[in-house]
């Protein structure tokens, strides 16, 4: 990328635009996180309620720290060892972080994204970029600058193409303005690497409506989902599937992890490894949004604590397969 883009690109969010950027989860749609004009600007293109609060972007821990009104040990320790990358640290706000960017909370969630186009854009931008998934609300993640196009189009001043999303589902979202740090959306960062360096978390993620603030973003209960009907099942609800496609009539797909024939239907198989499946599951679910199916089936992975972001995705995108 050219340093004349990236200047276009700083010019555009100084002047409150909207620019498409990418990360090493998902694609975001970035603004001034102090300006509230630019912000709700963010809310009108993904058609997002005011309730669902957006992370801020930082191209480091010195500069998080302007954008927090108490900095813990535990956030120092944790930006050390993962910054860059997939976490999200929520921490109470300092009063530059417009209301809008926080649904009203005083609390907002800070990350430094692993991905060098865009921290050079956070770098001369100087600032805190507010920038969920550059998407229509409810819908799929983008993880392609293509996607951020085809799903918001004009509603988008200039977009950053820095290929492929390498991780491909969205960040951890940690929680540490409680006793105890407190994950409130599971993602490209395991509980298990967090321990290692705060020791035990609690879980926070939960669903939560349009109707009043959400801790974190990623809470409602339809959330990452395809506009074809979405369902997932067991291994063992294989027979069931079946008959449910059959009943639908017309093409369907299925993404499966052990082998499943779908008579006139398409097979994905996916990969057994949880960071390839993630890295693979929003491009795979809009590729098939494209095809003019009836359905698409998925089979649910292992219910193991590996497979945890992915579940989290997985249950807010699809609809239980009805019992037999």
């Amino acid at each position: 990328m050219s340093v004349s883009t990236i200047s276009l690109a700083v010019s555009l969010l100084r002047a409150g635009r909207l620019v498409g950027i990418p990360t090493e989860t998902v694609y975001g749609l970035a603004a001034d996180a102090t300006n509230s004009a630019a912000v709700r600007r963010i809310f009108a293109a993904k058609g997002r309620p005011g309730t669902n609060p957006l992370i801020v972007h930082v191209p480091d821990a010195a500069v998080a720290r302007r954008y927090a009104a108490n900095w813990p040990e535990a956030a120092s320790r944790l930006a050390e060892a993962f910054w860059p990358g997939p976490l999200t640290i929520i921490l109470p706000k300092a009063p530059a972080i417009v209301s809008e960017v926080t649904a009203g909370l005083g609390t907002v969630g800070l990350r430094v994204p692993a991905h060098a186009l865009t921290l050079e854009l956070l770098r001369e931008f100087d600032g805190p970029l507010a920038a969920p998934s550059a998407n229509r609300s409810t819908r799929i993640s983008p993880t392609t600058a293509r996607h951020v196009r085809d799903e918001l189009g004009d509603a988008v001043d200039l977009i950053l193409d820095g290929g492929a999303c390498t991780i491909g589902i969205e960040s951890t979202v940690l929680d540490l303005c409680g006793d105890r740090p407190r994950i409130l959306r599971p993602g490209g960062l395991s509980q298990a690497e967090i321990e290692q360096i705060v020791g035990p978390v609690e879980y926070g993620f939960a669903h939560t409506d349009a109707s009043r603030p959400a801790a974190s973003p990623g809470q409602q209960l339809v959330h990452y989902a395809p506009t074809t009907p979405a369902f997932r099942f067991l291994s063992t609800q294989k027979p069931g599937m079946l008959a449910h496609a059959g009943a639908a009539g017309g093409a369907a797909a299925v993404l499966a992890l052990t082998s499943v024939e779908l008579p006139g239907g398409r097979l994905v198989q996916m990969p057994v490894d949880p960071l390839a499946y993630a890295r693979t599951l929003y491009h795979t679910l809009r590729e098939l949004d494209s095809a003019d199916l009836r359905a698409i089936y998925v089979e649910l992975p292992p219910d193991e604590p590996q497979w945890m972001a992915v579940h989290d995705r997985l249950r807010r995108a699809t609809v239980l397969l009805p019992a037999e």
